[in-house]
């Protein structure tokens, strides 16, 4: 599987017209899209039968022998051919194609040449919109399987696909992974940048262009084309309005209340800050854990989300905590631990609900608010109350952590994957377009995993945002992720 939003779909080009006996060879051959040239678009068999783009992104082959010279074989040579290609059908096609067949064999032509669509699922629209978008790679898969192939750009904004147009600020990077070692090469508006052997390649975007890979396989001393990628455009970074603190008649603010005791140094981060919907009693509380893989961020930065929530209804609680690495693994988790235990013990005083409170967490924040609905033990050892936490609000978590270095002398497991079971409160996990690479693949594995233990869990696709501007965009009136967290504890 991918590490990012999409999945691969296997897709070949049918032509002008559709015969049902096509159906059966694609089965056959792995394909799950046939694209035709006409409007139709319709389910046949589980095999998506969807229009195809007016142009096609596809391999030219000057290398085959005209079709004149096919028609010279004697019946003792074509004899010949006949039982070399029932013995390497794909090798004989990609020599001669369907010139010395009687009849076409549509399975061995499937498996040739696929143009793979990446999509978020397979149904007209997500194909439609991913070849509008130009979301597409063609691979001779007769020469090898290209699943696992991936061809992104990554910066501190989060990742971006074949078709998105990525950010250029400092520090960005083209990636391209392939399941085995091939000759690659990087052609920015077509002119060769970089190339490389291998199964990977790593590239620092140093101007702006238009991007694109090309991937070749040595077979018998022979160099064959293999994989050409559409195009990862760059652009100006994204517009995102910085978080400001407007202060509204609304919301009562309380701010540096100590939740727990600890060493002087410390006090700063042993404190929360309380944003409460004012003139109202008997609210649900949400407490906000905030990201910065473990090592930065502070509870400050997000006094305009807690406030958009206050003017909800919804009482918010952000608490502080130790950072990495001054301060290793489970610093970060006991702090949370302790701060939660402090909300159910005093948010009451505070006109709060206490049988109506909620976790949520930003990235690291998603992995540490987790890792506390589902691990007892820390709810034992800071006494929080049997079902104290009513949901969970994940927003692009990692819940697998077991091979990060931080977490490599850990004594306990510290991934929330490893401590999932039917008594979890309820989930709601969520991942943007743009999100880090690997995070849209943890939130869908986790999903998976919660509904193996009967958990109920919703998980949200967010378009159009990043793993940084998801939070900003929660600040306005329409924003799907803040209505999703409004739906969820309303």
């Amino acid at each position: 599987p991918l590490p990012g939003v999409y999945q691969d779909f296997r897709a070949v080009d049918a032509g002008q017209n559709l015969d049902d006996d096509l159906i059966p060879s694609a089965k056959a051959a792995g394909v799950q899209i046939l694209l035709i040239r006409g409007s139709l678009s319709e389910m046949r068999d589980g095999i998506l039968i969807a229009p195809g783009p007016k142009t096609l992104l596809r391999f030219d082959h000057d290398d085959e022998p005209p079709a004149s010279t096919t028609r010279t074989l004697t019946p003792k040579q074509r004899r010949r051919f006949e039982d070399v290609a029932k013995q390497y059908p794909d090798e004989a096609f990609a020599i001669a194609g369907n010139t010395l067949w009687k009849s076409p064999n549509w399975t061995v032509v499937f498996r040739h040449e696929s143009i793979h669509i990446l999509a978020l699922s397979l149904d007209p629209q997500s194909i439609r919109a991913s070849l509008d978008q130009g979301r597409d790679y063609v691979a001779e898969d007769w020469l090898c399987d290209p699943g696992g192939f991936y061809f992104m750009a990554e910066n501190n904004l989060g990742a971006f696909d074949i078709g998105d147009t990525v950010p250029l600020i400092p520090g960005t990077h083209l990636r391209a992974n392939f399941p085995i070692a091939a000759k690659i090469r990087l052609l920015d508006d077509g002119k060769i940048v970089g190339e490389t052997e291998g199964s990977a390649l790593d590239y620092a975007i140093q101007k702006p262009g238009a991007y694109r890979i090309e991937a070749f396989l040595t077979i018998d001393g022979e160099e064959h084309p293999w994989i050409f990628s559409n195009t990862i455009y760059t652009g100006k970074p994204l517009a995102m309005e910085p978080t400001v603190d407007p202060g509204s008649p609304e919301v009562e603010v309380r701010r540096d209340i100590s939740y727990v005791a600890g060493k002087p140094e410390d006090a700063h981060n042993h404190q929360l800050d309380l944003y409460l919907p004012e003139r109202k009693r008997h609210f649900p509380v949400m407490m906000f854990v905030h990201n910065g893989a473990w090592r930065t961020g502070d509870r400050s930065m997000y006094a305009s989300f807690g406030k958009r929530f206050a003017k909800t209804g919804i009482g918010v609680a952000i608490p502080g905590y130790r950072l990495m690495p001054q301060n290793p693994h489970p610093a970060q988790i006991d702090d949370v631990a302790a701060a939660f235990a402090w909300v159910c013990r005093n948010i009451p005083q505070y006109g709060g609900d206490a049988s109506r409170l909620y976790l949520a967490g930003h990235s690291s924040g998603g992995h540490l608010v987790a890792l506390l609905a589902l691990d007892r033990d820390y709810q034992k050892q800071f006494q929080i109350p049997a079902g104290a936490i009513r949901g969970v609000i994940a927003i692009s978590g990692i819940y697998n952590v077991g091979r990060m270095p931080d977490f490599q002398n850990a004594d306990d497991d510290p991934s929330p994957m490893g401590h999932v079971h039917p008594e979890a409160p309820p989930f709601l996990l969520t991942y943007s377009q743009w999100d880090f690479l690997g995070l849209p693949k943890q939130a869908r594995d986790f999903a998976g995993a919660l509904q193996a233990a009967f958990t109920p869990v919703q998980l949200l696709y967010v378009p159009g945002q990043g793993h940084v501007s998801e939070m900003l965009a929660t600040l306005k009136e329409d924003d799907r992720l803040a209505r999703a967290i409004l739906d969820f504890i309303q």
